[in-house]
C-alpha cells in the first residue's frame, strides 16, 4: 500500500508541474503603431491564455491626437482596432465581443459607426453592446470602441 501511494504523490507531482509549465501569467502588448497609453494608466491589449482585451480605442493618431468630428474619430478607433488586432496576429473574425461608447447618441450615428464596423469585420459580426454615454475620457472624445478577442493559441 505504501507503494501504491508514492506512485500516486509521484504521479500527482509531475502532473503538477506539467500543468504549472503550461499555465502562462498574462501579458501586455502596447503597439509600436498606437500611442503609449502608459502616462494614462493602462495597456492597450492584456493576453491571458487563449484571450486578448483590447482597451478602448478612440479616434487618436500615433501622436495622440484626436480627429475632430464623429466620423473621423469612428474610422480612427476601427483604424486603432485593426492595428491591435495585428499585433496579436488575429484577424477580425476571431473578435468575439465588442463594446462601443458614443456620446450623445442618436440613431443618424448609427448610420456611420455601421459603415466602418462593416469596413473592418467585412460580414463578421461579432457580439455588440452599445452604450450611450454623457462623455469620455478626454474632451472632445466622441467614440470608443474595446474588444475580446480569442486567439488561435496560447500566445
Amino acid at each position: 500500500m505504501k507503494k501504491q501511494a508514492l506512485y500516486t504523490l509521484a504521479a500527482l507531482l509531475i502532473t503538477g508541474n506539467a500543468l504549472a509549465e503550461t499555465v502562462q501569467s498574462p501579458r501586455i502588448i502596447n503597439p509600436d503603431t498606437l500611442y503609449n497609453p502608459a502616462p494614462y494608466g493602462y495597456s492597450h491589449i492584456v493576453v491571458s491564455g487563449n484571450s486578448a482585451f483590447i482597451a478602448g480605442q478612440g479616434g487618436e493618431n500615433k501622436q495622440g491626437q484626436l480627429a475632430k468630428d464623429f466620423e473621423d474619430q469612428v474610422k480612427q478607433a476601427y483604424h486603432n482596432l485593426s492595428h491591435a488586432l495585428k499585433a496579436l496576429d488575429a484577424t477580425p473574425n476571431q473578435v468575439v465581443k465588442i463594446n462601443t461608447y458614443v456620446v450623445n447618441y442618436d440613431q443618424s450615428k448609427l448610420e456611420i459607426m455601421s459603415k466602418y464596423l462593416n469596413e473592418t469585420f467585412r460580414g463578421w459580426l461579432p457580439a455588440q453592446t452599445l452604450i450611450p454615454v454623457p462623455r469620455l475620457a478626454i474632451d472632445g472624445m466622441l467614440f470608443e470602441v474595446d474588444a475580446t478577442v480569442m486567439l488561435n493559441s496560447a500566445h
